[in-house]
């Protein structure tokens, strides 16, 4: 991508109506867009880290025998009215409308109802489980007070993973993959070292349930973290009885504000009942499904990786979900010299190659601007490699690389490049 043809640009001053770090990031380096409050749009950079972030997600859940759908966001009144979730009295954050004929309809804040009702046509004999299934959706929660940016929205994309099993020991079996699943995601987004296995309220089907938290002063929750285990409690739940299951003493634990950046639960079978999910044992006597869930926000991940890695600068993105790999900045001389070298170098890194087939991902700066403008929005959008081109460096044929994350800097010859 030439830098002269991308849309969006960067700004000086942050939003005066944002406070949160990663949506004044965001919008200053032309990644997002606020349309109104706890409601933006992605903009090409934005939608490149969005659409890697989503792709290390879909990766881990395939890889633990998840299989993708695209389920509706408008929701049906009677089949939520079977489990009660209707009601605003039980769920405080609906959107509701209707429609023309005066039926009334919702958006969807999570999935389990559609996809019980869905399964019913798909599950009939335990020779049809176990199954997993999930999805990227838009997610619609009518929050009070939106805030924090993209970590907290009205409108949100949500990938949310639905377990189908016989009975509780297979069902355990494949959340402890999903726990592992989660675990891997986070080491591969980046912020893998600050996030946390954490113990939550388990609600009726389960002791506990489990957050993945990663420890930040922007964050919601506070969490009590045992360094040494790699694991942390939910203050919501601290007391004598949890520490006496985890066997960890007060004293070995250390406060911290932290973001939730995904969670997952044991369902059992309060769906499946009040939905009719059943499924014929070997002796043919039915059964109900056991069921679980698993979320992560692209979004809110996206978010946090801003609130974790971003510096006084700028942005800094992890090379696994970098909108491109280099930023290529050319610093014009009169003669041309220079344009004609990025040119070609900004050709030879894009070709496809038997190591790349797709090409090094590139945003090649060829606007005709200053030198300092052109640094100065590089910082700020985050590229982790810069690859700078000038008279100087090309009196010695090599290009200036420096590195976003460590700030080291070194000369590159042309010719290994």
């Amino acid at each position: 991508m030439k830098q002269s043809q991308l849309f969006t640009r960067t700004r000086r001053e942050a939003p005066k109506d944002e406070v949160a770090k990663n949506a004044q990031l965001l919008i200053r380096a032309g990644f997002i867009h606020k349309e109104m409050a706890g409601v933006y749009s992605y903009l090409p950079l934005g939608l490149r880290t969005l659409n890697k972030i989503i792709g290390i997600i879909r990766e881990e859940m395939s890889a633990i025998g998840g299989q993708e759908v695209h389920l509706t966001a408008l929701q049906d009144k009677a089949l939520w009215e079977k489990t009660g979730r209707w009601s605003d009295a039980v769920v405080d954050d609906w959107f509701k409308t209707t429609f023309k004929n005066g039926a009334e309809v919702g958006l969807g804040f999570t999935h389990e109802e559609p996809l019980t009702a869905l399964m019913k046509d798909h599950i009939r004999s335990f020779r049809d489980l176990p199954q997993a299934v999930y999805q990227f959706q838009t997610k619609f929660r009518n929050e009070k007070r939106a805030k924090s940016g993209i970590l907290r929205g009205r409108e949100f994309l949500m990938k949310d993973l639905y377990s189908f099993n016989v009975d509780e020991k297979t069902h355990n079996e494949y959340y402890e993959r999903a726990t592992d699943a989660y675990i891997r995601i986070f080491d591969r987004l980046g912020i893998g070292a600050k996030t946390y296995k954490t113990f939550a309220s388990g609600g009726s089907f389960s002791k506990y349930s489990h957050e993945f938290q990663t420890v930040c002063e922007a964050g919601e929750d506070t969490i009590y973290v045992h360094e040494g285990k790699k694991l942390a409690i939910n203050k919501e739940v601290l007391n004598d009885e949890v520490l006496k299951d985890l066997d960890l003493l007060r004293s070995d634990l250390s406060e911290k504000k932290a973001i939730e950046v995904g969670n997952i639960f044991t369902l059992g079978t309060k769906f499946s009942d009040a939905l009719g999910l059943n499924y014929k044992d070997a002796e043919g006597k039915p059964k109900s499904v056991i069921m679980g869930c698993y979320g992560i926000g692209p979004g809110r991940a996206m978010g946090t990786i801003v609130e974790i890695h971003a510096d006084e600068k700028g942005l800094v993105w992890p090379e696994s979900v970098a909108p491109f790999a280099v930023h290529l900045i050319a610093l014009f001389d009169e003669k041309g010299t220079v344009k004609k070298a990025a040119n070609d170098l900004y050709a030879k890194l894009t070709k496809p190659t038997k190591e790349n087939p797709n090409g090094i991902e590139v945003l090649y700066d060829d606007r005709d601007c200053g030198a300092g403008e052109k640094f100065g929005d590089s910082d700020l959008i985050g590229i982790p490699k810069r690859y700078v081109i000038s008279e100087k460096t090309l009196k010695d044929d090599s290009i200036e690389m420096k590195d976003r994350v460590t700030g080291k800097v070194e000369m590159l010859s042309l010719g290994v490049l």
